[in-house]
């Protein structure tokens, strides 16, 4: 399970327009223009990004770099073998107070938040009434007496809308519970060595910073930083929420070890692609069921059994019965397969659909993910992906394609 537990996880690299984001085609894209880009919202390292030869693209109408002056291929495998940073401050952080604070979160996502040790966190949806995944979000129950919600840029709008509605109907109620969106940056050091990078600048020791747990601590000297070991790369990795103010000259820090390197989101969508983890709106969304989505694992037993979260009357049902589509993963050769892509059967009927494909850097042939009739969901299946009008052999794959080295303590 915890292999997969980020199969959300950062699921906001979404190039929908509807969703605001870019349509990315990962490098060599041109420059938006200066008017364009000024209209769009900059985290705290924005200049920076700049000055490192960033370049910039719209995403959930934020700019933010695709890549620097490396090829993000290179950006890639450095990630996979040493470590990297990602600007992930667009994200939205939410502080949840109160002594309902519990009770109000699991009104509004499937993951059972009441189990979880203190700093422990984990991955879960926001869904609706019809079953559909409104959003994906981490939610870490902490000791400080607050959940600390991470959910996508793509989204901010709507889940704060959404949680707003419901603290109102909960204080209407009578319930003690409140919410604060945080100003604080977020950045992500993402492989394998990141706890050596890292441990230079905190008193704690790492080895005991297990995957999905978070704390509370000085990060070389600057104060009120939360460290939480996740991320979206499939390495491991942590997420920093550090002050706006001091974001800068933790990066610049952080740089000063010659494992680490600026990484954009052209890196951060094949690495996410390998590791299997879905992208919202494109892989998920209000359309899709968790159980369509292979995320069951996110609905907590004790959920299932209540059937007190939204859209537990479709869902549950479906946890026994077959769906009519699946996701699934999908493997092939030659030109490479992108969103959108139809699949087909051997014979050539239209089984299905790609969400999100790339060529993998590190497989050297092409990875994908997609929905397809349940019927031709299983491993190993031979299917059809028709790019550019030709019938291109594919095969049904097991995810993640590239194993996961997620950081447990063993």
């Amino acid at each position: 399970m915890l292999a997969r537990v980020l199969a959300r996880g950062r699921c906001e690299f979404s190039n929908r327009v509807s969703s605001g984001s870019a349509r990315l085609g990962l490098p060599g894209q041109p420059e938006r223009s200066t008017a364009t880009e000024a209209s769009q919202r900059r985290t705290p390292l924005y200049d920076f990004h700049r000055s490192q030869g960033g370049k910039m693209v719209e995403f959930a109408g934020w700019s933010m770099p695709v890549q620097y002056k490396e090829s993000h291929i290179t950006s890639h495998l450095h990630t996979r073998q040493h470590c990297s940073i990602f600007d992930v401050s667009h994200m939205l952080q939410t502080k949840v107070y109160g002594k309902d604070r519990v009770k109000f979160i699991e009104s509004l996502i499937v993951g059972d938040i009441a189990e979880l040790k203190d700093n422990q966190g984990t991955l879960s949806l926001f869904t609706n009434a019809k079953g559909g995944i409104m959003d994906d979000l981490i939610v870490t129950k902490t000791d400080q007496g607050y959940l600390y919600v991470v959910s996508n840029a793509g989204c901010a709008d709507k889940d704060s809308a959404h949680m707003q509605a419901k603290l109102q109907e909960f204080k209407a109620a009578g319930h003690d519970v409140d919410l604060e969106h945080m100003e604080e940056s977020l950045i992500a050091l993402q492989g394998p060595s990141m706890a050596k990078v890292l441990q230079k600048g905190v008193c704690d020791d790492l080895r005991k910073l297990t995957f999905m747990t978070s704390v509370l601590t000085p990060v070389f000297g600057i104060q009120g930083c939360r460290v939480t070991r996740c991320g979206y790369t499939g390495e491991d990795g942590v997420e920093i929420s550090v002050p706006r103010d001091s974001v800068v000259a933790l990066t610049e820090r952080l740089l000063v070890n010659s494992e680490v390197k600026l990484a954009g989101l052209g890196a951060r969508d094949s690495l996410r692609l390998e590791a299997g983890l879905c992208l919202y709106g494109n892989d998920i969304d209000e359309t899709t069921t968790p159980v369509e989505a292979t995320l069951v694992w996110t609905i907590g037993k004790r959920r299932r059994q209540a059937r007190d979260f939204p859209g537990a009357e479709i869902i549950v049902p479906q946890i026994k019965a077959k769906t009519q589509r699946k996701r699934v993963g999908l493997i092939s050769n030659g030109p490479p397969v992108r969103q959108h892509t139809p699949i087909l059967s051997p014979d050539g009927k239209v089984i299905g659909e790609v969400t999100s494909g790339c060529p993998s850097p590190c497989l050297k042939h092409n990875v994908a993910m997609g929905y397809v009739e349940t019927s031709f969901s299983k491993a190993g299946t031979p299917i059809q992906v028709e790019v550019r009008k030709k019938m291109v052999p594919a095969v049904v794959s097991k995810m993640p394609f590239v194993p996961t080295n997620y950081y447990t303590g063993h």
